[in-house]
Formats: C-alpha cells, structure tokens, sequence
C-alpha cells in the first residue's frame, strides 16, 4: 500500500506559487510528462506540499540481522510441532512506476513488482515433518507483479483513485510456474477531498491481503503539513508516518506500517489434517507490526537513498489448506520480535526536467 506516496510527483502537487508556506520540497510542476502543458483550471490531488520526491524505479534490500525463534504448534493436522532458530532473513524489493496517460485531468501509471524473501533455519525442518519449511528454505517465497492505477482529479477540491493489481505469489521457480496455483488479485478505491496545498484527505475501501486473508476493508488517507518542518502522511490503518523537513534535499520518518504477504505453498510431501487426507497445498499468511524510522538524502539531481531501522513484531505467519474449500487452519507459526534494517536506492525526476516543465508552464 505505499502506493501513493510512491506516485506522488505523478499525480502532480501544483505550482510552486501557489504555496501558503515555505515547506521542503517545494512542489512540483502540476504536469510533468507534458513539458509544457497547460490548463487554466487547477486539479486536486492527493498529495501536499512537503512530501519527498515522486520514485520511479526503487532497489531495497531488508535484513534481520542475528537469530531469532520460529515456533510453530499443529492445529489438528499430524505434523507435530517444531521450533527452532532463524539464522538469516533477507528482502529484495524492486519496484518501477511509469505514466501511461498523465493530464491534469486523468492518469494511467503501470507498476511492476518484484519481491523476494529468503529464510535459513540453523535446524533445516525435514522434509516429511514439515515440508512448509523445507520449501522455504530450498526455494525462497517470491512475487512478480503488475498494477494499473487510475488517478482522475475532478475538480480543485476532489479526487478520486482506482488501483487493480496482479501477483504471482509462492515458492516457485521458473521451472514449474502455474500462473493459476499462485495468482493473486487485489483492489482499491479512494474518494478524496484537496482542502490546501499543504492538507489532503481521502476515504474508501481495499480488497485485499492485509489481514492476513482477502478481505474488504476501510482506509483512510491523510497527508497534512502543519508548518514548514512538520508533517504526517498516512494510510490507516496499514501506514502512519510523521514526517520532518531536515532541508530540501533530506527528510526524516518515524511511525509504524503493517507489513503482510500471503504466499502459496506447493508441499512435496502431502500430510492429513481431519477434513482433508492428503493436503498437497498451503496459503501461508504473514503479518508484521514494524515500527519504523526512515532517512531520506539525495545523492544526485535523479537519485536519492533510503536508510530505515526499525522493531519488528511478528503477529503471525500461519498455514491453511488450500486443497480444502474450508480453508482450515493446519499450522499456527510465530517468529519472534527483532530489529530490523534496510538501505535502498531510488530513481526521481532530474530537477532540471521539472524546472524546464515549471517554466513552460508560466
């Protein structure tokens, strides 16, 4: 879901003056793909003054560093229980947003995605008692992604947002790739309102994975500046962050996010649970509480870096039968709590474009 935020500069934030207060970034240029594109009616969007610069193309690698527990406890399958240590648990994120159709008026952004989380477990699980594990470890839990986001500002105060997204989903290879034994479809809408340059707000609903199973659910975006230092941007109930300005070339995060993935598992070795003799296949779902604190600097005019730390909670990463329309519950896993740390590199547009697009526009 950091969707927005990921689009920011796509969506446009409106002339630069047009500010009411000096805040760091100054915003940029209402249209940026159509240098030189005009139009005497301004259109709202979710975005204010102050938030960091629009990513194009993101590279983050996110490591737990040192050992800690996994302890897992059968929910009336014959797998037993298992527990151990976690030596190594790493996260590669790419990630690239590019416009489609960018007027003021309408915006068509594809994004694609590419995520993959690897585990080490210093007792490897055998394969007949928890064959779950053994396919983690031996293959990693992978997603390739695509999304389409509609971005239609009406007027100079409302806004409205629809976002359909493909994954792919699981411990897959190339090999053996099932495009229908790992799909995953989710979606959203957002009604907003643009109140100021510097306050923007939206409700709407998500149909997704964020709790662990699909499921529809309320959000609620808020992206505010209070004064030239202070901010918060949210996406509750998945993202909270209060922002500080340190310049206009470095910014500061401190909040909290709820991370969640919902992988499917194909078993080498199938087990009884009491609905279903012979269980072939799993949905593994995970849900992290990480409470954050994030630096962003650029480094050039086109490429900035992200350093994040943080405290995180696991709130579960459980295993249900997919062979089954019940959907059971078969394993009930907890990681324990850990520090965590991240570095990635993104891609913005060069300040010389947006210059260039500002003053076309004048």
């Amino acid at each position: 879901m950091r969707f927005l935020h990921l689009s920011g500069l796509l969506l446009g934030l409106g002339r630069a003056a047009a500010q009411d207060i000096p805040v760091y970034p100054p915003p940029a240029p209402l249209d940026t793909a159509g240098l030189g594109r005009t139009d005497a009616q301004t259109f709202a969007n979710s975005q204010v003054v102050g938030m960091g610069p629009s990513k194009g193309l993101i590279v983050k690698y996110e490591r737990i560093p040192g050992n800690f527990s996994l302890r897992s406890t059968a929910v009336g399958s014959s797998v037993g229980d298992y527990n151990t240590t976690i030596s190594k648990n790493a996260n590669l994120v790419i990630k690239a947003y590019a416009p489609l159709l960018n007027h003021p008026h309408l915006k068509l952004i594809l994004g694609l995605n590419y995520d993959r989380q690897e585990f080490q477990f210093s007792t490897p699980a055998t394969t007949d008692q928890y064959g779950l594990y053994s396919n983690i470890e031996n293959k990693g839990l992978s997603v390739i992604g695509a999304q389409l986001a509609v971005i239609r500002p009406v007027d100079a105060v409302h806004w409205y947002l629809f976002r359909a997204k493909t994954e792919l989903n699981g411990d897959y290879n190339s090999g053996e790739l099932n495009v229908g034994d790992y799909l995953k479809v989710t979606s959203e809408f957002i009604y907003g309102w643009k109140r100021s340059s510097t306050f923007a707000w939206g409700i709407g609903m998500q149909l997704g994975y964020n709790l662990g199973r699909q499921s529809l659910y309320p959000v609620i975006v808020y992206n505010r500046s209070f004064n030239p230092r202070w901010g918060v941007e949210a996406l509750f109930p998945a993202r909270v962050l209060v922002r500080r300005n340190l310049s206009s070339n470095a910014l500061l995060f401190a909040g909290y996010e709820v991370a969640s993935n919902n992988y499917n598992i194909k078993l080498r070795n199938a087990f009884a649970s009491p609905n279903n003799p012979r269980v072939t296949s799993l949905e593994l779902r995970q849900i992290d509480l990480k409470f954050r604190l994030r630096y962003e600097r650029e480094l050039l005019s086109f490429l900035w870096t992200g350093i994040e730390a943080g405290y995180r909670y696991n709130y579960q990463l459980n295993a249900f039968d997919r062979t089954n329309s019940t959907r059971d519950r078969l394993i009930d896993s907890q990681l324990g709590g850990t520090p965590y740390a991240s570095l990635d590199l993104f891609i913005v547009p060069p300040k010389k474009l947006l210059q260039k697009a500002e003053r076309r526009r004048k």
